[in-house]
């Protein structure tokens, strides 16, 4: 079984002179009550000889609801990471803005509740968040936390 392949971007800004990351929480009823160590950066699967920097800008999009003004040619390669379910997360930085508030994902449908054969949509990312680097990494899914660290060795 080949491993599953996503990648995404972590955005970043200064304000107020500090550093702080962008993490999204994912959406639906098995994430719901989840906080610590279940965030992530936006981030999804790459489609069939998609490339990956190319689904990472894509993903960017459609969790957020409106891509921010990015620098194509300034993204920062992270490297990938594997998380513990196996799945390999290949990961861009990029400087940038985006307001919370205006959070507007892509949905998903899933049967809920189990077994009861009725179809509910749930929006992909069900919140957004600027985060300091420490309060990220205590929120982030352990294996992207190595992620944020490459940041700040890049940024230095």
């Amino acid at each position: 079984m080949v491993a599953k392949h996503s990648a995404g971007i972590l955005l970043y800004r200064r304000a107020a002179g500090e550093l702080e990351v962008l993490l999204v929480h994912p959406g639906g009823p098995y994430w719901a009550k989840r906080d610590a160590g279940a965030w992530t950066i936006p981030k999804g699967e790459c489609e069939q000889g998609e490339e990956p920097r190319e689904c990472a800008l894509r993903e960017l999009a459609e969790e957020l609801g409106a891509a921010p003004e990015i620098d194509r040619e300034a993204l920062i390669e992270l490297g990938s990471v594997r998380q513990k379910s196996g799945k390999v997360v290949e990961a861009w930085a990029a400087e940038g803005e985006f307001e919370p508030a205006e959070l507007n994902s892509n949905t998903f449908e899933l049967e809920w509740p189990p077994r009861s054969g009725e179809r509910q949509a749930f929006p992909e990312v069900d919140r957004a968040e600027w985060l300091e680097p420490e309060a990220a990494r205590e929120k982030i899914l352990p294996a992207q936390a190595e992620l944020i660290d490459r940041l700040l060795g890049h940024l230095g």
